[in-house]
């Protein structure tokens, strides 16, 4: 299906334009992460970096355009090729999604100025935000060369390389297991974690759209795929 998709995005002159400013939208995601985690757990300046907050006005603009050529392509062609667009709007929802978690990682930075610091966390809180800026680069790689291998591969290891881990250092927190930490930290981590989980699930959901069918979308590869 996928391999499908893609060549009628490349040969309508509208979708071929909506895919690639999809591209432009994950790109600048992606900036977005890593700038907000180096502000939360490597800077102890309280002045966040205003041009994020930019580029998410950025990403919020270009899902404008991306849903404003598909539906003039749809008007334009009819149902025949409506699962195509809806595809990319699935897609650039899920980008745009992401832009808003990295603001409420901005948000959170602002609201705990010093560096974030995790005492008996630290490795499995690096191990998570190394995971999931891997998978940006991943998704993007998997998005464009139609990878299914890969997509399955990442699908099948979501759980236990990200979700498992933040649902663990949330239950960990919630039960009042939080080794020193203070209430402030601790309450950012908790939130953290959680901002983190939903990143990558985003980024999953777009590479379900590799293997699965739309009805599909953000569900398990069936046995038929």
């Amino acid at each position: 299906m996928w391999k499908e998709l893609t060549n009628l995005w490349r040969s309508d002159d509208l979708l071929e334009q909506a895919w690639n400013k999809s591209f432009d939208m994950l790109e600048i995601a992606q900036e977005m992460y890593v700038e907000a985690v180096r502000i939360l757990r490597e800077s102890d300046d309280t002045v966040v970096n205003r041009e994020i907050r930019q580029k998410d006005k950025y990403v919020n603009k270009y899902e404008e355009e991306v849903r404003r050529k598909v539906m003039t392509h749809c008007t334009m062609q009819g149902s025949e090729k409506l699962s195509g667009g809806m595809v990319l709007v699935s897609i650039v929802i899920d980008i745009e999604r992401i832009g808003d978690y990295c603001k409420n990682i901005l948000d959170l930075a602002e609201a705990h100025p010093a560096r974030l610091s995790v005492g008996t966390y630290e490795d499995s809180l690096k191990r998570i935000e190394q995971e999931v800026k891997s998978r940006f680069k991943e998704t993007i790689s998997v998005l464009k060369n139609q990878d299914v291998a890969k997509a399955k591969e990442m699908m099948d290891t979501f759980k236990m390389e990200v979700s498992s881990i933040c649902d663990n250092i949330v239950n960990e927190l919630v039960k009042g297991s939080s080794d020193g930490l203070s209430s402030s930290d601790t309450v950012a981590l908790a939130l953290y974690a959680r901002y983190l989980k939903r990143i990558s699930a985003h980024l999953n959901n777009m590479i379900t759209s590799v293997v699965n069918p739309f009805e599909r979308i953000g569900f398990r590869a069936t046995e038929e795929t």
